[in-house]
């Protein structure tokens, strides 16, 4: 019996900065979660970390869009979001710091990358 491929499972969003960024992005990033076979808990930490994205991105967006790919797989999850001010990679992760809490970003997600300094990558593990 020959193995299966796997479905391809990412998405491309491009959103107009707005009330829209937090809905869209939740509901890709449960439905592809969901395809990916995450765990429940792991999944609570997916759409916290979308909800981070969608209240913080918009703000530091370039021409008012924010441009977030996201994939999934039976690893983990990942967003990346583009579209942003240059240097404004370093700006989005600063704005996730919550008082009392500290950062969203970095306390939930496994891993938490600037890209091109326009760019955040974000990787969480499903295992």
């Amino acid at each position: 019996m020959s193995a299966v491929p796997a479905p391809d499972n990412h998405a491309l969003l491009r959103v107009a900065a707005g009330p829209l960024v937090g809905p869209v992005l939740s509901r890709v990033v449960g439905m592809l979660a969901a395809r990916a076979q995450c765990p429940i808990d792991r999944l609570d930490d997916a759409l916290l970390l979308a909800d981070a994205v969608a209240a913080h991105a918009p703000n530091f967006s370039v021409e008012g869009r924010l441009s977030v790919e996201v994939h999934a797989d039976v690893q983990g999850l990942s967003l990346t979001v583009d579209g942003l001010r240059h240097d404004a990679g370093r700006e989005l992760m600063a704005a996730a710091e919550l008082p009392g809490v500290g950062n969203v970003l970095q306390r939930v997600a496994d891993e938490v990358d600037e890209v091109d300094g326009a760019g955040l990558r974000i990787r969480l593990g499903f295992r």
